[in-house]
């Protein structure tokens, strides 16, 4: 209860605080909504040329897409440490972190937060009916259960993998990250693995998991019945990686020595 408490109260400031800019949010906002709909404009480009996509019709990749942006915006809102090592290791604000009574990752995502970002689950959804209406697909009781279970569990898979770059920090000194590089393999994650060769596949399965936020889950609601198994495992993988990532994350807490140091 503790912790539920600290997180309406981080929620209840931020939005105060944004709220006096609400220019500066609302634009964010439009240039969030317009970079997905230029990733949709590319889709519907590609199948301008072709009709299938490794055996993917375009509706069945828009739906996928629309399902990528649930779990991915969730993410977004609340796993914004792309500037962890510059910000807490190099500057030294870990150090800050660390004087206070509550888990250190915990504070870390309140701190960082950005709400506007769930604007784009709410695209997502929109997409996935438009896709799902032009399928012709019908809602079963338990679909907005699993979907729902699907959607954390993606998320976490992306936190689980961005926690655990993050946690770089902890060992190496560099001030370079491979987190923009990491944003752009998470990109493949919105497509049908199978147009990709057996070792992306593998990759994107496997050792970065990216496949489990966007096609897996997204195939049980269209059907693909090859693809169930992968479907279900998606909870599990997001628990899995998200657990060793704050494994790792208490590990490198413990290795922490301050700034300079």
């Amino acid at each position: 209860m503790f912790y539920i408490a600290i997180f309406f109260q981080y929620v209840a400031q931020y939005m105060k605080t944004r709220m006096q800019y609400r220019a500066d949010l609302f634009v964010e906002i439009f240039s969030d909504l317009l970079f997905q709909a230029v990733n949709l404009i590319f889709i519907i480009v590609v199948f301008g040329h072709t009709n299938l996509l490794g055996g993917w019709t375009r509706d069945e990749i828009i739906f996928i897409y629309g399902f990528f942006l649930v779990p991915y915006a969730l993410f977004s809102s609340f796993f914004n440490i792309w500037d962890f090592n510059e910000r807490y290791i190099v500057k030294g604000e870990l150090d800050r972190i660390l004087t206070r009574p509550i888990h250190s990752l915990f504070q870390i995502v309140l701190e960082r937060m950005e709400l506007e970002s769930l604007f784009g689950a709410v695209t997502g959804i929109a997409v996935m009916i438009y896709a799902g209406n032009s399928l012709g697909l019908e809602i079963s009781w338990t679909d907005p259960f699993l979907f729902f279970l699907f959607v954390i569990g993606g998320m976490l898979v992306y936190g689980g993998i961005f926690v655990m770059i993050a946690c770089i920090s902890f060992w190496a000194d560099a001030r370079t990250s491979i987190m923009p590089m990491m944003y752009n393999i998470g990109n493949y994650g919105r497509y049908p693995v199978d147009i990709y060769n057996s070792v992306i596949r593998f990759v994107l399965t496997w050792v970065l998991p990216f496949a489990f936020v966007g096609v897996y889950p997204a195939s049980y609601f269209l059907g693909k019945e090859e693809w169930f198994l992968y479907s279900f495992l998606t909870p599990v993988i997001g628990i899995v990686f998200f657990g060793i990532s704050i494994l790792t994350w208490n590990s490198g807490v413990k290795r922490y020595r301050g700034a300079g140091n």
